[in-house]
């Protein structure tokens, strides 16, 4: 669409009387619908019309409906791109106005849910998963998918329930888009959530050390409404990061009841004992009982078992 400026400059271009001009575009602004419906409730004398014609013209010029937008592909508003214009008449004078679009209220609106998921090392699709998705086809997958849809169902706006779920079973049955289904479902009803992949999780702690970020980040999993550690017990980790770092952080989402969800190879009594070799080869029972204690109070154990999905 051509801008306004542009218009009159073709107008001004052709050989015709600049009256000749004036009236056809006058012609055209007072034939729009939506300027002949407000001409008819406001009494807008012929002075007041001449005076204020480039604001009517504005209005008519630019898109109100967004009906020539493609979902929002490639605003046709020049004036003032991702924004439709408003017209008001109070007594004689006409006022014009910007509103935001609907495709710029739905763009922010998304924004603003991305937000509230945040991840660290985990894919794309996960973080696109949803509950509506999850096959049901499988009657292996049904208890887990009552243990979400369950879990969905007491989510409040601002406020999740205190015990998040511990999804255990072979590799490639989905655990991990049900993580990613729930952080979306929380997004919905504006609770943030954070998904972390263990192996990197314990490589970005390792790193943090040496750039003193370490305490900040533990703070952040420590905060957070909804924490989800994927892939638990995927790899040997130190006595140092079990106990220091997810001991520390379990400990305090204990303490205030903050939920904590996870997916593992591992069942809770199986990774009792993956924890309790630490990466030097010690063995530490009661430490490892101690992270086991600390994930039951804050989760609850979901078995998923079905077919190896990523064979397909």
């Amino acid at each position: 669409m051509e801008s306004i400026q542009a218009s009159l400059k073709k107008w001004m271009r052709e050989n015709r009387s600049f009256q000749t001009i004036y009236s056809e575009m006058k012609q055209e602004i007072l034939n729009d619908p939506d300027i002949q419906s407000l001409l008819e409730k406001h009494s807008l004398s012929n002075q007041a019309i001449d005076r204020q014609l480039m604001k009517l013209y504005e209005y008519h010029s630019q898109n109100k409906d967004c009906d020539n937008c493609k979902n929002g592909q490639g605003c046709a508003n020049n004036v003032l791109p991702g924004y439709k214009p408003r017209i008001e008449i109070n007594g004689q004078e006409v006022h014009l106005y910007y509103e935001k679009c609907k495709y710029t209220i739905q763009q922010e609106s998304q924004q603003e849910r991305a937000k509230l998921i945040k991840s660290l090392h985990m894919p794309k699709d996960i973080l696109g998963a949803s509950i509506q998705q999850l096959d049901d086809q499988d009657t292996n997958r049904h208890d887990a998918i009552r243990a979400v849809i369950a879990y969905a169902s007491q989510l409040e706006t601002g406020k999740a329930p205190e015990k998040g779920l511990y999804f255990y079973g072979p590799f490639g049955v989905g655990k991990t888009y049900f993580l990613g289904a729930l952080a979306n479902e929380l997004a919905d009803h504006n609770i943030a959530s954070m998904l972390i992949y263990m192996p990197e999780f314990v490589r970005e702690m390792k790193a943090s050390l040496g750039n003193d970020s370490l305490q900040v980040k533990i703070e952040q999993f420590k905060n957070i409404p909804v924490l989800m550690i994927d892939d638990i017990g995927a790899e040997s980790i130190s006595a140092w990061f079990r106990d220091e770092i997810l001991g520390s952080i379990l400990q305090y989402r204990m303490m205030e009841r903050l939920p904590v969800f996870f997916s593992s190879n591992y069942s809770l009594s199986q990774l009792e004992k993956h924890l309790a070799i630490s990466s030097k080869g010690d063995i530490e029972e009661l430490k490892a009982g101690r992270i086991i204690e600390r994930i039951k109070q804050v989760s609850k154990q979901v078995p998923l078992f079905a077919e190896n999905r990523r064979t397909e």
